[in-house]
Order: C-alpha cells, then sequence, then structure tokens
C-alpha cells in the first residue's frame, strides 16, 4: 500500500494533534489565560494543520511532502512557544513541544525529496 511510507510521519502527526489539543486545553486552565492566548492559538493551528496532513498522507496523496512542509513550520512556531511556557514550569507545554519537535522532524523528512 502506499500510505505505508508515510506511516511513521503519519503517527508523529497524530501524536502531535493530541498532545497540541491536550495543551490548549490545560492553557485554559491555568491561572493566566491572557497570557497564553499565543499558545493556545498556535496549539489549535498546530492540531488542525497536523490532523489535515496525516489524512492527505493517508490518502497517498502527491501533495503530502507540500502539506508535511506547511506542518514542520506550524509545529516549529508551536514548539517554540510552548517551550517558552514550559521554561515556566508548565508541563503540558513541555510535553506539547517535545511532540512538536518529533513531528516536525519526521514532517520535515517528507518534505525533502530523496
Amino acid at each position: 500500500m502506499e500510505n505505508q511510507k508515510f506511516k511513521d510521519c503519519i503517527d508523529a502527526c497524530v501524536a502531535c494533534a493530541l498532545a497540541c489539543s491536550q495543551c490548549a486545553t490545560a492553557c485554559l486552565s491555568e491561572e493566566n489565560v491572557g497570557h497564553l492566548a499565543k499558545c493556545i492559538q498556535l496549539d489549535l493551528e498546530c492540531a488542525a494543520i497536523c490532523r489535515s496532513a496525516s489524512e492527505v498522507m493517508s490518502l497517498g496523496s502527491s501533495f503530502s511532502a507540500h502539506l508535511c512542509r506547511v506542518c514542520a513550520d506550524a509545529c516549529n512556531a508551536c514548539a517554540d512557544e510552548c517551550e517558552k511556557h514550559a521554561a515556566m514550569g508548565m508541563d503540558h507545554c513541555r510535553q506539547c513541544a517535545e511532540a512538536c519537535r518529533t513531528c516536525a522532524k519526521a514532517c520535515e523528512q517528507m518534505a525533502t525529496p530523496v
């Protein structure tokens, strides 16, 4: 099956989407939610892009590499923001940043021509 070559990247995208959704939800429970607005927005955007990328890859689409490039960019932006909050002790942001970095790496590999 053609989409088997995408399996590791699909798995990373699904895990990242889940981590981003959980991070956004956890951020909403934090004391200073206004300070986390950018983080929440990037979490939601990254999760949506990761879900889209995984769906397109599951179809074996010729657009997968293009969407993986966008996904890697979104994941890196989200990770950058979450790492700021992780440094202040927010474990959900640390977990999200780790998932985003893993996903970005997988997507960068998919987006790079062989």
